[in-house]
């Protein structure tokens, strides 16, 4: 057996367990569904089943007295129809929904909870999906869907049942025919399935690059891109076309399989029933009502043969979801791991090192001590691991060996929803969600009063623009915060940081969007905010850490110095060269504003004449 058989047959058994679980929890609703259900099938017997006195007494023999009787039956038989069709609708209609939204909201909580490395290798646009598209499917194992198919297969019987009664031998080739019919429909669905699983995955990759075009649409529209995500929306689009019109076809051909078998049936029974009723062995009303009956369980097999195409798309819809169900979250590793209570924020790195790829160290070997309360700046040109080594402060990735200890404690050993509770990040691109101000920086402290919310606006120097907006705190900044300017949204991010009093601090570039001014004020409230905090800076502007406890110097993954602002300057080292570089260009921009200054591979800027 290959492995790719094996896995398929893992996948389906996981499958089959995921749906008996959702037919279990909903098995009240479904049950009365399926007994109402019944109802009205047996109900649907009454008027064929009138057809045979109708014709054979009445009409043969004269019995017009029937007549009465056989009308309030056709009747009473049609109300409980329709009624039971209105109850099942809405009692099934109801479970479905139920359904759907708490399988919505397991898979989202879910999602939420995977660590950061999974979304760093996952599109958005697939995880949407995932909690979307997919848990649509299963309205038709707990919905009208799998009620109407075990009522297909109910209805057949009885149906089967009452033909051997009129007739044992047409019947028992009827059967065969129908047998062969089922192990047609079987193979089918076998071929089906796949290519449902495939169109799922597919339509989540086209989403995911569509969601991603959509969000930078900025970076298309400033490279003129807009042609080359058509093409690439139309090779995705036309892949999905491909996998749909393979699956149609498939559908189609066990619909088609479906009538024929409904006219091999048919022939059958006028020549066969032609014979019985010449030879008197049935009569005219017997054979009508044969009839009436051979509709009665073929109309169910024709609708199953469609329920059954729906099942199995919502099986694989429930493939795709039990994947992401069954990855582990920080909430599984947080069961076996110990809480940490209120934390000093004393955080040392003891030779740790750590790789994206394997065999490609990103650090290699780092070792250093934060003490509670202070301030540690990062600072290296690009790609030399600082933002790799934030990641690891806020647990973001795992190193590969040596250790991270906050406290004392090893931070692999800590409940991550404890400690990132006392941590809070100002990140280099400032995330804002598509709601007021005032809902952005209350969303670092659940319940904040609006006087705390305007108190760390007020300390970031938010105030000054947001009362020239008309609406104040409650403008809406737009998805991502597009409404605001690149200093106005970093602003609102360090009023949310400032909210969330944090025990840790990290600082990634949190004041690259704004100009010098603006800087200045921003700086008066980061230090405050620093007050008794572990912070760590991100900063190329060696300007804004020179009040760092100490600075680290990263180089290739590798600390090359630390220490402080004056002392690496004295070290006359890679700082030093940083440092030089850096403010002879500011100086250089001060005495020449008429000079162009061009960003070099390691950081530093080139000058360059400016033009005409």
């Amino acid at each position: 057996m290959s492995s790719g058989q094996q896995k398929k047959r893992v996948s389906v058994s996981v499958a089959w367990r995921e749906a008996r679980e959702l037919v279990w929890q909903h098995r009240h609703r479904l049950l009365l569904g399926l007994a109402l259900m019944l109802i009205g099938r047996v109900a649907g017997l009454v008027l064929p089943a009138t057809s045979k006195f109708l014709i054979d007494n009445v009409v043969g023999q004269g019995q017009t007295e029937l007549l009465t009787p056989l009308a309030l039956a056709a009747g009473a038989a049609t109300l409980v129809q329709a009624v039971t069709a209105f109850a099942l609708s809405q009692i099934l209609g109801v479970a479905a929904q139920r359904a759907i939204t708490d399988m919505r909201k397991r898979v989202q909580a879910r999602v939420m909870h995977l660590p950061v490395t999974y979304f760093d290798s996952t599109q958005t646009g697939v995880l949407v999906s995932r909690i979307m598209t997919d848990a649509e499917g299963i309205r038709n194992l707990v919905g009208s869907g799998l009620v109407q198919l075990v009522g297909g297969f109910v209805s057949a019987a009885l149906g089967i049942a009452v033909l051997f009664y009129l007739n044992w031998q047409l019947t028992v080739v009827t059967v065969v025919v129908l047998a062969v019919f089922g192990g047609g429909m079987a193979r089918a669905f076998r071929t089906l399935r796949p290519l449902f699983r495939e169109r799922g995955r597919i339509n989540a990759e086209v989403t995911g690059r569509l969601t991603e075009a959509l969000g930078g649409i900025r970076v298309v529209k400033s490279y003129t891109a807009e042609k080359r995500e058509e093409i690439v929306f139309a090779k995705g689009a036309h892949r999905l076309l491909r996998n749909v019109a393979k699956s149609m076809t498939g559908v189609s051909a066990t619909t088609a399989g479906s009538t024929v078998i409904v006219g091999v049936i048919g022939m059958v029974m006028l020549v066969m029933g032609g014979r019985e009723v010449v030879n008197g062995s049935m009569t005219l009303g017997d054979l009508v009502m044969y009839i009436f009956f051979i509709g009665l369980v073929s109309a169910p097999l024709i609708s199953m043969a469609s329920i059954g195409t729906q099942i199995t798309e919502a099986f694989a819809g429930l493939d795709r979801i039990r994947e992401v169900m069954s990855t582990a979250t920080e909430v599984d590793e947080d069961a076996r791991r110990e809480s940490i209570g209120t934390i000093r924020g004393d955080v040392r790195f003891d030779d740790v090192w750590f790789e994206y790829v394997t065999g490609q160290p990103v650090l290699k070997g780092v070792s250093f001590h934060a003490p509670p309360g202070t301030t540690t700046a990062l600072v290296g040109s690009s790609g030399s691991g600082k933002s790799t080594l934030i990641s690891l402060v806020v647990a973001f990735n795992r190193p590969k060996a040596g250790r991270i200890l906050v406290d004392g404690q090893d931070i692999d050993r800590i409940r991550l929803l404890d400690y990132r509770s006392q941590t809070a990040s100002v990140l280099q691109e400032s995330f804002l969600f598509d709601g007021t101000i005032a809902e952005n920086v209350g969303y670092a402290r659940p319940g904040a009063s609006r006087a705390e919310i305007e108190e760390a606006c007020r300390i970031a120097h938010c105030d000054e623009f947001i009362q020239r907006f008309p609406n104040g705190y409650e403008t809406i900044v737009g998805e991502r915060g597009v409404r605001l300017s690149g200093g106005q949204r970093q602003r609102v991010s360090i009023a949310r940081a400032i909210l969330a009093s944090p025990r840790i601090l990290i600082l990634d570039e949190a004041t690259s969007s704004l100009d010098s001014e603006s800087e200045q004020m921003i700086q008066d409230g980061l230090r405050q905010l620093r007050v008794g905090r572990t912070t760590f800076v991100i900063a190329h502007r060696l300007s804004t850490i020179r009040s760092a406890d100490q600075i680290l110097v990263l180089e290739a993954g590798e600390m090359v110095e630390r220490g402080t602002h004056d002392e690496l300057l004295a070290i006359d080292g890679r700082y030093r060269h940083l440092y030089d570089r850096q403010y002879k260009i500011e100086t250089d921009r001060f005495i020449n504003p008429g000079e162009d200054f061009t960003p070099e591979p390691d950081g530093t800027q080139r000058r360059v004449p400016a033009r005409a």
